[in-house]
């Protein structure tokens, strides 16, 4: 009798430890199926909200344009004209001045806008600042457009292979970096309020080796416009950088224009139109699929892997690439005949 009494305990006593098991398992599991839950919501809002941001950027602000001319009256443009068709006046800066006269001839006839002209080479450092301030002096300037750049050569090459090295460095630096924060100083000076674009680049979103200067000082540009419009939004003061990839001008040895390479005033288009959706931007549709793209198919440790540095190394440059183009287009075209 007490054996069996000892049995039942025994056995009651299991079977309240295997309920508690089951109810701690069924606890945990509950548990994780809410973390589970709660990550997959919030993962499906988050791609919601970048296809939302991606359509409106791209999409509706084709439809939804912002009013340029809330910003002020005039534009100050490095060498581009696009904003004169949407109502403002343009300052344009650059270096050639018989181009700079052409472009205002242009927008003057075309778009019947007011224009400035201010000759200026940006490799020249800061000498050229004082001279640009007297220039802009009575000017209602709202929008400033910094899109001067340049690099080092017209392929991948390791940094110790830039040519004219000292000259070049500091041209780099002067054009790319130190002209950015002095049209900006300048241009706070004049601003009550306004619109600062300053155009980076994909090889500054992330490292890019071989292009080891344009690279620092493009996430330099991108870094600044984003730290500058946190701090001066509440201001009344707009600062947007732009981002894209493969464009066809002089820098990129006006590369054939397809489905990837946008031509400069297609990429321009596209990229006022985001004006007021984003602070941060690719600019176009196809820059931010493509870039989306290669962190998804370049990952970091790729990307900076010796291996891979090697084969951009082997890629023949610009020229080169379009002299072989050209040869193929003429020896097809020959065969046809």
């Amino acid at each position: 009798m007490h054996f069996q009494q000892n049995k039942a305990v025994h056995s009651e006593g299991q079977e309240m430890l295997l309920a508690q098991e089951l109810y701690l398992k069924a606890v945990l599991t509950d548990t994780l199926a809410l973390f589970g839950g709660l990550t997959v919501v919030f993962c499906l809002l988050k791609f919601t909200w970048k296809c939302w941001c991606g359509l409106r950027q791209f999409v509706l602000s084709e439809h939804w344009q912002q009013d340029l001319r809330t910003y002020g009256q005039w534009a100050d443009l490095p060498e581009w004209f696009l904003l004169a068709r949407r109502g403002l006046d343009v300052v344009l800066v650059g270096r050639s001045d018989v181009k700079l006269q052409m472009v205002a001839k242009e927008i003057r006839n075309e778009y019947g806008r007011k224009t400035h002209t201010i000759q200026v080479d940006f490799t020249e450092g800061g000498g050229i600042y004082s001279s640009i301030a007297k220039e802009l002096q009575g000017l209602q300037i709202g929008i400033l457009v910094n899109n001067v750049g340049m690099t080092c050569t017209d392929h991948f090459a390791y940094f110790l292979e830039t040519p004219d090295a000292e000259q070049k460095i500091t041209q780099i630096i002067n054009c790319n970096i130190k002209q950015t924060i002095q049209n900006v100083f300048y241009i706070f000076i004049c601003l009550g309020k306004g619109l600062i674009i300053n155009i980076s680049s994909e090889a500054g979103v992330r490292p890019h080796p071989l292009l080891a200067l344009y690279s620092a000082t493009k996430i330099f540009v991108t870094y600044f416009s984003q730290c500058l419009h946190a701090e001066y939004k509440s201001m009344g003061i707009t600062v947007q950088c732009v981002a894209p990839l493969m464009v066809s001008t002089n820098m990129t040895q006006n590369m054939q224009v397809n489905c990837l390479v946008k031509s400069a005033a297609g990429f321009a288009y596209k990229a006022v139109n985001t004006i007021g959706h984003s602070s941060y931007t690719s600019g176009c549709l196809s820059h931010a699929l493509q870039s989306a793209a290669l962190s998804l198919l370049l990952p970091d440790w790729l990307r900076m892997s010796t291996f891979f540095v090697r084969v951009l190394r082997n890629v023949p440059n610009i020229r080169t690439y379009q002299r072989a183009e050209s040869e193929e287009k003429e020896w097809s075209s020959a065969k046809k005949k």
